[in-house]
C-alpha cells in the first residue's frame, strides 16, 4: 500500500512513539509459529522508520521489548533476542547512511553481552546523525524508568550536588532514559491499554489506536495516524478559546 502526502508540515508530531502490537496473533492467523509474526514485524519497523524520514519526523520511539516480555515461552525471548541483533547487524549501515541516529533505552545490563556490545557500536556508529532520532526501548519499563530517575537523584542529594528542594518536574524529567515528551502515541493490535510503556513522557501524548496488527502496519498505516494527530487540538489544560486567542495573538 502506498503512502499518502500529508499536508501541513507545521502539524507533524515531533516525537512519535509506537507500542507495536500483534506480532503473535499476525503469525497465528495464518497458521505460523509466532516467532514468524515477528520476522514480519521486523519488515514493519523499517517500513516505518523510512516513512517517518519522508514525513520529517524528528524522534521515532519503538517499544521492542518491554521488561515484562521476559515471562513469555524461552523459546520465544531468544528468538526474538537472535532477531533482535540479526536487525542491528543487518539495518546498521542503512540506518547510518539515512541520518538516522539509534539509541537503546531500558535495562542493558540484563541483555547477551554479544547483544550489548552489537548495540554500543551502532550507537557509536550513527552518533553524528539527525534527520531522525530512533529510540528503541529494549528490556524497558515505564516504572523502571521513574524509579532509576528516583535513584539517580536521591544519590545527588547524598553526595551533596542537589538539595531536595532542588527536585523539580525539569530535573526529574531530565533523569529519566528519555527526556523527550511524545506527541503522538500508536499502539497497534487494537488493544487499549498503555502497557508500562513512557508513562512519564506520554502526560500529554495524543492516543492513536489501530486494529491493524503491527506486521501490516505500513507507511499509508502512519500516515493515517499522523492524520489522526492533525486533527486534534492540544489544549494542555487550557480551554479550546484560550488556544484561539493565543493562535491570533489577543
Amino acid at each position: 500500500m502506498q503512502s499518502t502526502s500529508l499536508q501541513g508540515a507545521d502539524a507533524v508530531p515531533r516525537h512519535v512513539a509506537i507500542i507495536m502490537d500483534g506480532n503473535g496473533r499476525w503469525a497465528e492467523a495464518r497458521g505460523m509459529i509466532r516467532v514468524r509474526g515477528h520476522q514480519a514485524g521486523a519488515r514493519a519497523v523499517t517500513a516505518a522508520i523510512t516513512e517517518a524520514v519522508r514525513l520529517g519526523i524528528k524522534t521515532l520511539t519503538l517499544f521492542a521489548f518491554s521488561s515484562e516480555n521476559w515471562k513469555r515461552p524461552r523459546a520465544e525471548v531468544s528468538a526474538l533476542m537472535q532477531l533482535l541483533s540479526e536487525s542491528i547487524k543487518r539495518e546498521s549501515k542503512a540506518l547510518h547512511d539515512n541520518g538516522v541516529r539509534v539509541r537503546v533505552i531500558g535495562e542493558k545490563s540484563a541483555l547477551a553481552p554479544a547483544l550489548q556490545k552489537q548495540i554500543a557500536e551502532v550507537e557509536e556508529l550513527t552518533a553524528g546523525n539527525t534527520r531522525l532520532k530512533l529510540n528503541i526501548a529494549l528490556n524497558y519499563g515505564g516504572k523502571w524508568d521513574i524509579v532509576q530517575a528516583c535513584r539517580a537523584l536521591a544519590h545527588k542529594i547524598q553526595t551533596g550536588e542537589l538539595t531536595p528542594a532542588d527536585i523539580s518536574e525539569e530535573s526529574f524529567h531530565n533523569e529519566l532514559a528519555l527526556t523527550e515528551d511524545v506527541d503522538l502515541l500508536i499502539r497497534t493490535g487494537g488493544e487499549m491499554r498503555i502497557s508500562n510503556f513512557l508513562l512519564w513522557q506520554c502526560a500529554y501524548s495524543e492516543f492513536y489506536v489501530t486494529k491493524t496488527l503491527w506486521p501490516d502496519f505500513d507507511g499509508a498505516a502512519l500516515d493515517a495516524a499522523i492524520a489522526f494527530y492533525q486533527r486534534r487540538e492540544r489544549r494542555f489544560g487550557m480551554t479550546s478559546s484560550q488556544l484561539r486567542k493565543d493562535k491570533d495573538g489577543v
